[in-house]
C-alpha cells in the first residue's frame, strides 16, 4: 500500500526564525581590513573541513559590511566568552563606528583587524563565497589562531548565554 504524501512547502520565515531560535549557537565575530575596517557578530560560524581545514560564517548581502568582505581576501574569526557581551552588542549595531565603540582591538597581519583576548582567534584567507538566498557563505582557511581560556558565550532564544557546569558528577 502506497500512501501519497502532501506536497510540502517551505516554512514562513517567521516560522523559520521561530525554529531556529531553539539552537543554541557560538557568538563570533568577524573583523575585515578595509578602508575604514569592517566588523559584525555572527552567529553562523562553523568547521566545514578538516582536510584541508576550512571554516565558515553567512552574511547577509544587504549588510553594510558585505561590500568590503565580497572583497577581502583575510578576515579574523573570534570566538567570544562569556563576559564578552558587550563586545557581540556592539559588533552586532547597525549604524555606528564599531571600532571607535570598542577600543580593544589593534591591526594584525595584512591589515586585519584583531580584537583583544577572544576565547579564540583564527586568521583565515577566504577561499570561496557562495550565494545562499540573501546571504552569502564564506569560506575561509584558517592560516594562525590562538586561544585563550574561559567559557564561550552563546545565542539561544535571542538572548546571550553562557554554559553551566554540570552539577552531575561523570
Amino acid at each position: 500500500m502506497t500512501i501519497a504524501a502532501e506536497p510540502l512547502a517551505p516554512v514562513d520565515p517567521d516560522t523559520f526564525r521561530a525554529l531556529l531560535r531553539r539552537q543554541a549557537a557560538s557568538v563570533a565575530v568577524v573583523t575585515v581590513a578595509g578602508d575604514p575596517p569592517v566588523g559584525f557578530t555572527a552567529t553562523s560560524f562553523t568547521s566545514v573541513s578538516l582536510r584541508p581545514p576550512l571554516v565558515s560564517f553567512c552574511l547577509a548581502r544587504s549588510s553594510s559590511s558585505w561590500p568590503t568582505a565580497a572583497r577581502a581576501t583575510y578576515v579574523a574569526v573570534h570566538l567570544l566568552g562569556e563576559d564578552q557581551q558587550d563586545i557581540a552588542r556592539t559588533f552586532a549595531t547597525s549604524g555606528i563606528d564599531r571600532f571607535a565603540a570598542h577600543p580593544g582591538w589593534r591591526y594584525g597581519p595584512y591589515g586585519v583587524p584583531l580584537l583583544d583576548e577572544p576565547v579564540a582567534r583564527l586568521l583565515c584567507r577566504v577561499t570561496q563565497r557562495v550565494p545562499a538566498g540573501d546571504h552569502a557563505i564564506v569560506l575561509a582557511e584558517p592560516l594562525s589562531g590562538s586561544h585563550g581560556d574561559g567559557a564561550p558565550l552563546l545565542y539561544h532564544m535571542g538572548r546571550y548565554a553562557a554554559l553551566r557546569p554540570s552539577t552531575k558528577e561523570s
